[in-house]
C-alpha cells in the first residue's frame, strides 16, 4: 500500500534518507526529509485536532513558502483534499473557486491574502493562517476564533490511514475555451505520476533544484516539488516566494542544484539575461527540463549552449497528473528538438474521430491511459463523455508517434486554424518565428476571415536593442514556410497576455489583439 499512496512514498523517503536536506530558502531555513516529515505529522494532527475531516477541501493563498508545503501535505495527511490557488486571484475570482471547490477552510500565511480573505468572508468560509518561525519550531496554525492549534488538544492520526483512492488534490484547468474544469487528483494518481517522472529523470537523493514555477499549478508542484521529495532529493524555494531572474542562477549554486524545470518563457528570460549579464561561472547540470508549452527547437539549442546540459522537452496536462512523455536523458535515448519525446509509465495512442488507432507519422488525437490519469472531472458528466470515449482519455492535442515512439504535436484541436481548409498548425508558425534572429518571443493565433474563414496572424516581441518590423516577418515567413502559412498580419509588441505560470494561451492573445468583436469564437 505505501507506494500507491503518495504519503506512503514521502514517507518512506524520509525514513531512507532522514538527515539529507528536503527543502531550503538559501541563506534562510533548511529542513531535513525526517524534519519535514515531523512537520507535516503534526499539522495534520493539528488540522484534524481543529475539526477537518476526511474529503473536506482545504483551499491554500500562499506564495511559494515552506509553510504551504508543510500545509499542502498535512491536509493529504489528514485524509482531506487540498486546492492550491493563486494568490494573486481577484476577490471575484476567488469566491468562483472557493465556491466551486465547496471550501470547508482556507488557509493563508500570516501576513493573509485580503481577496481570499474577503471572498471567503462573503462565502461564509473560516480562514486560518500558518507560520513557521524556524527550523526547530513547530508550525503555527490560526485558527478562526482566534485560538491556535496549540490549544486544541491533539490526538494521533493513527486512524487515518490513507487509501490509494482518496481523492488528494483538486486543481482547475486553464478554461482556455471554456469554464474552467475541476480536476480531482487521488493519492494514486500523485503516487504513480512523480514515480514516473522520477524514473524518466533518474532523480535520487543527490539531486537538488530551485523551484522557479508557482505550487498551484501542476508543473512546479508535481514535477518540481513532489517528484524531489519522494526520491530523497531537495528542493529550494526563492526567498521572495516567486521566479527572480536576478537570484536564480545564486540559488541553484547555493543549493547544489543539478537540473531545473521551467515553461519556455522563463528560459527565455533566462537566455536573455545570459545574453546582457552572464554568470561568472554556471552550476553543472545533469539535465534541464521544459514543459507546459511547445519550445522552439531554436531555443532548445541556445539554452544547450549556453548552459551547457542537455535540454529534455516533455508534455503533461493537470488530468494526466502532470507528465505524460518526455525526451530521454543521453545515456537512455536520443533527444528529438521538436518532439515531446516518448510515453512515460503510461500507454498513448493516436486515435482517429471513431476510436481508431492511427500508424505512425499520421495524426490523431493523442489519447492516455494509466494509473496517473484522472477518473473525471467534477460534476461534469457531459465532459467526461467526451474525455474518455473508447476507454481512453482524450487530450485535445493533435499529433503523431514517429517510428521510434517519439510523440510529435501539430496543436490543440481547437487552436489548429483552419484556412480555407487547410489546417496550419500554430505550433509550427511559431518555430519559424522563434528561428528570426531578432525576435525574442513570437505566437500564431487565428482570426476570422470573410473570404477563408480563418486567417492566421501572429504577435512578436523583438529581441532588446533590436529592431523588426512587419515586411521582415512577413519575409522571414515566407522563407520558411508554405504561402498558405504565412501570417497575413503580424503585431510588433512589447509584452504579451500570458497565465500565470508564463504560458501563452492564443485565445487570450487574439482577443488581446483583435477588437473584441472580432475575435475568434472558442472552439472555431
Amino acid at each position: 500500500m505505501e507506494g500507491l499512496t503518495l504519503t506512503g512514498v514521502l514517507r518512506k523517503a524520509a525514513g531512507e534518507f532522514p538527515s539529507r536536506r528536503a527543502i531550503s530558502v538559501p541563506g534562510r531555513l533548511d529542513l531535513s526529509h525526517e524534519r519535514l516529515h515531523q512537520l507535516v505529522d503534526d499539522a495534520a494532527a493539528r488540522l484534524a485536532a481543529a475539526g477537518v475531516s476526511p474529503g473536506d477541501v482545504i483551499a491554500l493563498a500562499f506564495p511559494n513558502t515552506v509553510e504551504l508545503v508543510i500545509v499542502f501535505l498535512a491536509v493529504i495527511r489528514a485524509r482531506a483534499v487540498v486546492a492550491p490557488l493563486n494568490s494573486a486571484y481577484t476577490e471575484d475570482e476567488f469566491v468562483f473557486y472557493l465556491s466551486d471547490l465547496e471550501t470547508k477552510l482556507l488557509v493563508t500565511n500570516a501576513e493573509g491574502n485580503a481577496a481570499a480573505e474577503a471572498a471567503a468572508a462573503q462565502l461564509g468560509i473560516p480562514r486560518a493562517a500558518a507560520s513557521l518561525r524556524d527550523a526547530s519550531g513547530t508550525l503555527e496554525l490560526s485558527l478562526p476564533d482566534g485560538a491556535t492549534t496549540a490549544d486544541v488538544a491533539v490526538t494521533p492520526l493513527a486512524g487515518r490511514v490513507n487509501d490509494p483512492s482518496d481523492v488528494a488534490l483538486f486543481l482547475h484547468t486553464s478554461g482556455t475555451t471554456s469554464r474552467p474544469k475541476g480536476v480531482p487528483l487521488t493519492q494514486l494518481n500523485l503516487a504513480a505520476s512523480v514515480k514516473n517522472i522520477r524514473s524518466a529523470y533518474r532523480l535520487t537523493e543527490s539531486d537538488s533544484t530551485v523551484i522557479v514555477l508557482p505550487l498551484f499549478h501542476v508543473h512546479g508542484l508535481v514535477a518540481a516539488l513532489l517528484s524531489s521529495l519522494s526520491a530523497g532529493a531537495s528542493v529550494a524555494l526563492p526567498a521572495a516566494g516567486r521566479f527572480s531572474a536576478s537570484t536564480f542562477w545564486a540559488d541553484m549554486r547555493a543549493s547544489g542544484a543539478t537540473w531545473y524545470t521551467a515553461v519556455p518563457t522563463i528560459h527565455q528570460i533566462l537566455l536573455d539575461r545570459h545574453a546582457s549579464r552572464p554568470e561568472p561561472v554556471y552550476p553543472k547540470l545533469r539535465f534541464i527540463r521544459s514543459c507546459s508549452a511547445s519550445l522552439a527547437p531554436v531555443i532548445l539549442e541556445h539554452l544547450e549552449a549556453a548552459f551547457g546540459a542537455p535540454v529534455l522537452e516533455a508534455y503533461a496536462m493537470t488530468e494526466a497528473a502532470h507528465q505524460m512523455a518526455s525526451n530521454p536523458l543521453p545515456d537512455d535515448g536520443p533527444r528529438k528538438p521538436g518532439a515531446v519525446g516518448r510515453p512515460t509509465g503510461l500507454e498513448m495512442a493516436i486515435l482517429d474521430e471513431e476510436g481508431a488507432c492511427r500508424p505512425p507519422n499520421v495524426p490523431g488525437e493523442v489519447c492516455i491511459r494509466g494509473p496517473n490519469v484522472t477518473k473525471g472531472y467534477k460534476n461534469n458528466p457531459e465532459a467526461n463523455k467526451a474525455a474518455f470515449a473508447f476507454g481512453w482519455f482524450h487530450t485535445g492535442d493533435v499529433g503523431f508517434l514517429d517510428a521510434d515512439g517519439y510523440l510529435h504535436l501539430v496543436g490543440r484541436i481547437k487552436e489548429l486554424i483552419n484556412r480555407g481548409g487547410e489546417k496550419i498548425s500554430p505550433i509550427e508558425v511559431d518555430a519559424v518565428l522563434l528561428d528570426h534572429p531578432d525576435i525574442a518571443q513570437g505566437v500564431a493565433f487565428g482570426v476570422p476571415d470573410d473570404k477563408y474563414g480563418e486567417e492566421i496572424n501572429c504577435a512578436v516581441i523583438p529581441r532588446e536593442g533590436a529592431e523588426v518590423d512587419e515586411a521582415e516577418v512577413v519575409r522571414h515567413c515566407r522563407k520558411n514556410l508554405a504561402a498558405f502559412k504565412v501570417p497575413k498580419r503580424v503585431f510588433i509588441t512589447d509584452s504579451l497576455p500570458k497565465t500565470a505560470t508564463g504560458k501563452i494561451q492564443r485565445r487570450i492573445v487574439a482577443e488581446f489583439f483583435v477588437p473584441p468583436a472580432k475575435a475568434p469564437r472558442a472552439g472555431a
